[in-house]
């Protein structure tokens, strides 16, 4: 039956700890699906169809384009307060017009830009219950932002990184608060490029990108580690591949190359879902029960994901060891705050 979801046994991470004891995984063990009785198909609609989220404060980033916009309405639709941090406040206004929701200036490549909206955030918010990370560029063109940082690391991960680290106090206060953070199978493309993050010694988009992806999967990771003991628990994402704003820096030849859309801009990729299917996974961590208890893992297809084979491909899905590796998540930590200079309450006192 749709929607019917299992409980993974103790006995059976056990079992996969005997199968693979090599892999140092955030997770432990726990990354493996449970069978949630949805699919790559399912839509946001059929996710939320028995969610109530009155009386709760969610914040979407990137929630007036795309597969936030999905986001934004569904978590709405529930009953759940939104807040909508926007670069472009009066396109988010038009947007989400019939959306009750409370729209704040925030530029996530500007990050006085984010520590004024966090000011703003602190003064006027009881609590946080649910933050969905959704905002990001990919493969864009070389551009340099802040202090010369990469923009893709820097939108898609030093942004956030921000973000959620100033917002701590309300998510403490959340009593069982949820970050999900919008990852992608392009983590498959590339690690931490710990000695040139940003691309000092030559540019690839492709490359960047992953490496950025990379970084929300591990960031998730070790912000779970550190939040738990406030209940908070975090989650990253691959939402399928969905043709939205977020290939605005693409051709559409490059996007014909791919073998995404034919000439004449009809989607004929395979597998390529809808905005709400692409929202579906979301919306899932976001608000599944069965996840309950759990944190730190990456999702796909509203499930959560399996570790990726040595030699698999993105098309394979899965997620890669590098990507929940625990020294790696704990350095990338230490490096984005040496970067922004942003230390939380969970950077002074670490995981309990």
């Amino acid at each position: 039956m749709a929607g019917a979801e299992v409980t993974v046994t103790p006995l059976q991470l056990d079992l996969e700890c005997a199968l693979d004891p090599s892999v140092r995984c955030m997770a432990h063990l726990q990354q493996m699906p449970v069978q949630s009785g949805f699919t790559a198909a399912s839509t946001a609609e059929q996710v939320m169809a028995d969610i109530d989220l009155h009386g709760t404060t969610a914040l979407v980033t990137g929630g007036y384009s795309g597969l936030g916009l999905e986001t934004t309405r569904a978590l709405a639709q529930a009953g759940a307060r939104v807040i909508v941090p926007a670069r472009r406040p009066r396109l988010a206004r038009n947007r989400l017009i019939d959306v009750e929701c409370t729209i704040v200036p925030m530029d996530l490549a500007d990050l006085t830009s984010v520590h004024r909206a966090c000011e703003q955030l602190l003064d006027a918010e009881a609590k946080l219950d649910l933050v969905v990370a959704a905002a990001g560029v990919m493969a864009s063109p070389e551009r340099r932002v802040g202090p010369g940082w990469e923009s893709q690391f820097a939108i898609n991960h030093l942004g956030h990184f921000v973000l959620l680290n100033l917002l701590v106090p309300l998510l403490a206060r959340g009593g069982g608060a949820r970050v999900v953070c919008y990852s992608s199978a392009g983590h498959h493309l590339s690690d931490i490029r710990w000695d040139d993050p940003h691309f000092d010694s030559g540019y690839d988009k492709w490359v960047a990108y992953g490496q950025s992806k990379t970084a929300n999967v591990l960031f998730a990771a070790h912000l779970d580690e550190l939040g738990r003991s406030d209940g908070v628990r975090a989650f990253s994402l691959h939402p399928g591949p969905i043709l939205t704003e977020l290939q605005r820096d693409l051709t559409r030849a490059e996007q014909v190359e791919l073998g995404w859309i034919d000439t004449d801009g009809h989607i004929i990729g395979r597998g390529f879902k809808t905005r709400s299917q692409g929202a579906a996974t979301g919306l899932w961590a976001a608000t599944s029960r069965t996840l309950d208890g759990r944190g730190g893992l990456y999702c796909e297809n509203c499930d959560i994901a399996p570790l990726a084979a040595p030699d698999g491909s993105m098309d394979d899905g899965g997620v890669r060891n590098y990507a929940l590796d625990r020294e790696s998540a704990e350095r990338l930590w230490r490096v984005s705050t040496s970067l922004t200079g942003v230390r939380s309450v969970w950077n002074a006192r670490g995981p309990k």
